[in-house]
């Protein structure tokens, strides 16, 4: 199953994950270190919603925002 909204096509995006060490330099030391960058993927928030499409009741999987701004009618 693919991660993507059906109503407004949201879908993962790419980002970051920085491991840093060392003590920052405010607090006394010699500054924080970058000693590892992983990419990561930051997923919508999708639900499985009994929605009526067309006059027809349709499981689909919708996101939060959209099930809260009203873009879907549930069945």
């Amino acid at each position: 199953m693919s991660k993507v909204c059906e109503i407004c096509g949201k879908k993962p995006a790419a980002g970051k994950h920085i491991t840093r060490r060392g003590l920052a330099k405010k607090k006394g030391g010699v500054g924080k270190k970058i000693t590892g960058i992983t990419i990561r993927r930051f997923l919508p928030n999708l639900q499985r919603v009994r929605a009526v499409v067309g006059g027809q009741i349709k499981r689909m999987r919708v996101c939060t925002k959209c099930l809260k701004a009203g873009k879907v009618t549930k069945a």
